[in-house]
């Protein structure tokens, strides 16, 4: 059983079909992913043992076991057997409503009655209180098998958004709903014209007439503006659709405030509700104004939202018309306190970038068990040297030729790598919720240094797994008969959304190594210190110790001739370059634990699941780590190439 309040067993080791462009079914991978998952949380991370903490106690490995077997069969289900088909039959909308194939009603519907939209809430909210990592590894099997249908991040993020700033009526009405899936939820920070820079949000939102802070669902106001790029932003999938929405107050003068300190957070309900969580059968004056046509991601809606136009009014009849217009305006309610809106998003976005980066690594990961497979039965070529002149010689399968070897221990080393960094920043998640005192302090801060690593790293690494895994196929990974084309193009969108590669560089060079005067650096130079240390006692890890202490000092050094000037504009010319090096670090940090581990268990070697660990990490540090000393002299010297280059001389 999961938990005294939930039953829902399961055993049965993974085995994911994909649907191809022929309508035929392929084995795609078959059980790789399960034992990794296990290794990693339970013999690597231990997470066992959070079920000796109050807030775990009804749990233990049986249940999240049952956890991680019920969504190893929705994923192979519900959600595999239709990758294909939702990048095919793409949304779109009929004038009425957005069509979006059968199939994605059922996966969504039998993902939220399994529980896990709202599967580490508390028992009164309906959730079972289960660890972060637990439930972040359960979600990996839906990634894996579909990333384009989804599997809620979205709404658990939206809904947990509330429960820390919003108030108890928003939390029972908004919340609740959402963690039972009966509604969903989106984010609407980027407009048209602004993209990235919310500093240049010009959505209003203007207080809905005398009275308006008293509505008992929060302050009510009405809002004004487009919204652009809004994932899950309209569709049928569930009754209502609720929208988290960032829109400036005007001042006395009616101006907006320049900058982000004007910016606020309002709920803004697709369809109008009570205070007990009815529907009313009014329609809010939210408007679909087009779906985007995507290289990827296909199965899930992407939408330009324009919030008050007049298209659906509220409370038309009533005297005076509404600030925007008689009836015009969406009606949206203050979440936390007014020009704090940011503030309160950035808890969203911030397990929304654990989610992509979790998102990129299945993917990664979907398209090294493909290309493993075919390299397996893919006959082509003979060995090097003598024996491979004999032409009458049988052809060998393509695995066994260097090369396809390098392509498959570079998609391994990056996606099991990325993994295991997944799984450990959610590991914080829970010491910093659960752990107390000085220890969950220090996992925050070591989460918020990581967590731009967490998102950027695998969006990059993963997607050139991807790259990989097309050309290990040759000719055949470039059509659509095979899925690896699909992957591809699917995790081409993780470098983008919520926040790109380059605001996750700013973000880290800029401030997260920075703040509290590096207390964040200097506690993860203190793991990568203990797990070298214990590396250098193994014979077979010693090499790998020493050259990731020389790697550390280097990201050292570089951070602070970076920074030698104390200017922002040459610190962060190469932001990205520190990035790549500072993420290239710690993945060699993570495989040489993960390494160090997997001879813990088994010094002899006798596994061929600590063959393929011990092989990654020689990969890793051979072909991988030695990258950032290239990386590294752009940002020691403040290099200006880019910077300095003048416009028109493009």
């Amino acid at each position: 059983m999961w938990c005294k309040r939930r039953l829902v067993p399961l055993v049965a080791p993974i085995c994911v079909l994909t649907q191809y462009a022929s309508g035929c079914f392929l084995l795609e991978f078959t059980m790789n992913l399960r034992p990794t998952i296990d290794f990693l949380l339970n013999d690597w991370l231990d997470t066992t043992a959070l079920a000796q903490r109050e807030r775990f106690a009804d749990h233990s490995r049986d249940t999240f076991d049952a956890v991680l077997d019920t969504c190893e069969r929705i994923a192979r289900e519900k959600y595999a057997p239709f990758n294909r088909l939702v990048d095919v039959q793409e949304p779109h909308f009929d004038g009425e409503k957005v069509i979006l194939p059968q199939a994605t009603h059922d996966a969504n519907r039998a993902y939220a009655e399994s529980g896990m939209l709202s599967a580490a809430q508390d028992y009164d909210m309906g959730g079972m209180q289960l660890p972060y990592s637990v439930e972040a590894a359960a979600n990996a099997f839906f990634a894996c098998a579909s990333v384009s249908i989804g599997s809620g991040m979205l709404t658990t993020g939206n809904a947990n958004l509330l429960m820390t700033h919003g108030t108890d009526m928003q939390k029972e009405v908004f919340s609740k709903n959402e963690f039972a899936g009966r509604w969903s939820g989106t984010m609407c920070l980027s407009e048209p014209q602004a993209g990235s820079s919310l500093s240049d949000v010009s959505t209003r939102a203007v207080p809905d007439g005398e009275g308006f802070e008293a509505d008992p669902l929060g302050a009510r106001y009405r809002l004004k503006g487009n919204k652009m790029w809004i994932s899950s932003g309209e569709h049928e999938l569930t009754e209502n659709i609720i929208h988290l929405v960032l829109a400036k107050i005007p001042d006395a003068d009616g101006k907006l405030v320049p900058g982000t300190r004007g910016i606020s957070l309002f709920i803004v309900p697709k369809k109008m509700v009570n205070t007990q969580g009815e529907l009313t059968g009014v329609r809010n004056d939210v408007a679909l104004a087009g779906l985007n046509h995507k290289l990827g991601w296909r199965g899930t809606t992407n939408t330009l939202l324009n919030f008050g136009e007049g298209k659906f009014p509220v409370d038309a009849d009533r005297d005076g018309g509404g600030p925007f217009g008689k009836g015009a305006g969406a009606v949206g309610y203050l979440v936390g306190q007014a020009g704090k809106g940011l503030q309160c998003m950035f808890h969203m976005m911030n397990e929304a970038r654990i989610g992509v980066g979790i998102a990129a690594t299945m993917l990664g990961m979907a398209g090294y068990y493909a290309s493993l497979d075919y390299a397996r039965n893919r006959p082509q070529g003979r060995p090097m040297g003598a024996a491979g002149k004999d032409v009458a010689a049988p052809q060998v399968a393509i695995i066994e030729h260097a090369d396809v070897k390098r392509m498959l221990l570079a998609q391994k080393a990056y996606c099991e790598g990325a993994l295991a960094l997944e799984l450990y920043c959610a590991r914080l998640v829970d010491e910093h919720h659960t752990a107390g005192g000085a220890v969950a302090d220090d996992a925050r801060l070591l989460l918020e240094v990581l967590t731009p690593i967490a998102k950027s790293w695998p969006s990059e690494w993963c997607l050139e797994a991807n790259s990989l895994a097309i050309q290990i196929h040759g000719g055949y990974g470039y059509t659509r008969d095979f899925p690896v084309e699909q992957y591809w193009r699917d995790n081409r969108l993780n470098m983008i959304h919520e926040g790109t590669h380059g605001i996750q560089a700013t973000d880290l060079l800029g401030r997260k190594v920075l703040m509290e005067e590096g207390r964040g650096l200097q506690l993860l130079a203190a793991r990568m210190t203990a797990t070298i240390q214990k590396a250098a006692a193994a014979p077979a890890l010693a090499d790998y110790a020493v050259a990731l202490g020389q790697a550390l000092q280097q990201v050292a050094v570089a951070t602070q001739k970076a920074w030698a000037t104390g200017n922002p504009t040459e610190a962060l010319a190469n932001a990205v370059p520190y990035m790549q090096a500072f993420g290239h670090t710690v993945l060699a940090w993570i495989w040489l634990d993960v390494a160090a581990k997997a001879l813990e268990g088994d010094a002899a070697q006798a596994s061929t699941a600590t063959q393929g660990r011990l092989g990654a990490t020689r990969f890793y540090f051979h072909y991988e780590l030695p990258k950032i000393g290239a990386w590294l002299n752009v940002v020691e010297s403040r290099d200006t190439t880019c910077a300095a280059f003048p416009m028109d001389a493009f």
